[in-house]
């Protein structure tokens, strides 16, 4: 094999490798379910090719998966049906069973009264201004009970 007498340089290296472009591959929409797929290629998501399904494995998992999901869905809403009607037979045997084992109790003095009167809301009531200088008249104002270390040293001065 011939070896090179000269190192190639950087300039040439990068104009001959110019021409090695990259490209983006050409895709599309999947016309069943709107998927990106390469074009020219079955659609991996439903196996769809042009007009048709040309993956037939593909499509019958998806019916399959479908079909249990939605069995699933509907036993998951018998299942909870069954345990709500087990609960509500539960409590109703629950509640005559209380009914059966409790004798029954005399009414207390506040359930008595509570079932022969209603008490009325009490609202809330402005003072009129008559009514308030009547109030402050009836009570003395007060008054400063502590003394200031002042006053205190005031006093022990005058009873020496």
């Amino acid at each position: 094999m011939a070896t090179p007498k000269k190192r190639t340089g950087k300039a040439s290296q990068a104009t001959r490798r110019a021409n090695w472009k990259g490209t983006i591959p050409a895709t599309t929409t999947c016309p069943n379910c709107k998927a990106i797929v390469l074009t020219h290629t079955v659609c991996p998501e439903c196996g769809w090719y042009k007009d048709g399904i040309a993956s037939v494995k593909k499509a019958q998992k998806e019916a399959l998966k479908a079909e249990a999901k939605k069995e699933m869905k509907v036993e998951e809403v018998k299942a909870e049906e069954a345990k709500k009607e087990v609960k509500t037979e539960e409590t109703k045997a629950e509640e005559v069973k209380a009914e059966e084992t409790k004798p029954a109790k005399a009414k207390t003095t506040r359930a008595k009264k509570a079932d022969s009167e209603e008490k009325p809301k009490r609202t809330r009531t402005t003072k009129t201004a008559t009514a308030k200088k009547a109030d402050s008249e009836e009570k003395p104002k007060r008054t400063r009970t502590t003394k200031t270390a002042t006053a205190k040293k005031a006093e022990e001065t005058k009873a020496e």
